[in-house]
């Protein structure tokens, strides 16, 4: 059996999949009910949820905390990640007049606190910036991490959606390894094997977490013809490893990565979830995974 755990530090471990709360407000659930749905996902292996502060119009920490009160300690067995930096236009901001980044000390240490506080946690597991900035204080960002590791509010800092050089340039900063990279990867995206990214992590060992590793669901209703590419490819496969859904075969084909990527899976429907974490125990050959780059690329490798 295949380890349903991944170490990304000496002191911590996530699940291979990992539960994004995105689009948590959609769902309608009650407190009762989501924190009912977070002790299933704990059942079958998945512990690690993918919070940022900007979700729902920033109410999906607040969300998950309501339900995880309920039952405090759930919260001793799962890992949560959440992210900042990102200042949404919102009615909850009135004075804000532009959507914009912001990396001062002052703004991480108070998004860290307030997603704590939100979440109605002691320590965050996993604290990412959100996305690079034009604007980018390098010893801010140093500054403010250093007092949130000190203070025992966070226990460990990525970001995402950045570069290698701008990972490097944070890292070169920092006294933490950063432990991960939230990047979009998916079949129908090769973006970050193709600027570097995927070639650093293996470099690093660093475990990146996929975020719309299913495209966004365009592969269930292609309109392009990369798209329909990829789903025929796609079905062969799933009949060639008796597999009944095409998202079977995009995870098996993202886990069996060796940079060790952990898909994020953002659905309120548990077999969902099931499927993605079916999929770890998936063994795909090499011929298929490639297959599946070929389908996507369009040309065969050179």
């Amino acid at each position: 059996m295949k380890s349903q755990r991944r170490h990304i530090s000496n002191e911590l471990s996530i699940s291979r999949i990992v539960h994004g709360e995105m689009r948590l407000p959609e769902w309608n659930l009650s407190d009762q009910e989501l924190l009912s749905f977070i002790k299933q996902c704990i059942e079958i292996g998945v512990t690690t949820f993918d919070h940022a502060d900007i979700y729902g119009n920033y109410s999906c920490e607040e969300i998950f905390g309501h339900a995880l009160k309920l039952d405090t300690s759930v919260s001793k067995n799962i890992e949560i990640v959440t992210k900042c930096g990102i200042k949404l236009l919102s009615d909850k901001y009135p004075e804000r007049s532009i959507k914009h980044y912001d990396y001062s000390f002052e703004h991480i240490v108070r998004s860290a606190e307030n997603s704590l506080k939100k979440l109605q946690i002691e320590k965050i597991d996993i604290f990412l910036l959100h996305r690079p900035a034009p604007f980018f204080d390098l010893e801010e960002v140093a500054k403010a991490f250093d007092h949130l590791e000190q203070s025992g509010k966070v226990q460990c800092f990525g970001v995402s959606n950045f570069t290698p050089i701008q990972f490097q340039s944070l890292q070169s900063h920092l006294d933490q390894k950063l432990v991960t990279n939230q990047v979009e990867i998916s079949p129908y995206n090769l973006e970050h094997f193709d600027n570097g990214n995927i070639d650093f992590f293996l470099k690093e060992g660093i475990a990146p977490m996929s975020w719309s590793p299913l495209a966004g669901g365009s592969l269930f209703n292609p309109q392009d013809e990369k798209a329909h590419r990829l789903v025929t490819t796609l079905k062969e496969i799933g009949k060639e490893l008796n597999l009944e859904h095409i998202d079977s075969v995009i995870y098996a084909w993202l886990l069996s990565h060796p940079s060790r990527i952990a898909p994020i899976v953002g659905s309120g429907k548990l077999e969902r979830i099931k499927t993605a974490v079916d999929s770890v125990q998936i063994e795909m050959s090499l011929e298929q995974w490639y297959k599946i780059w070929v389908a996507s690329t369009g040309h065969r490798v050179p």
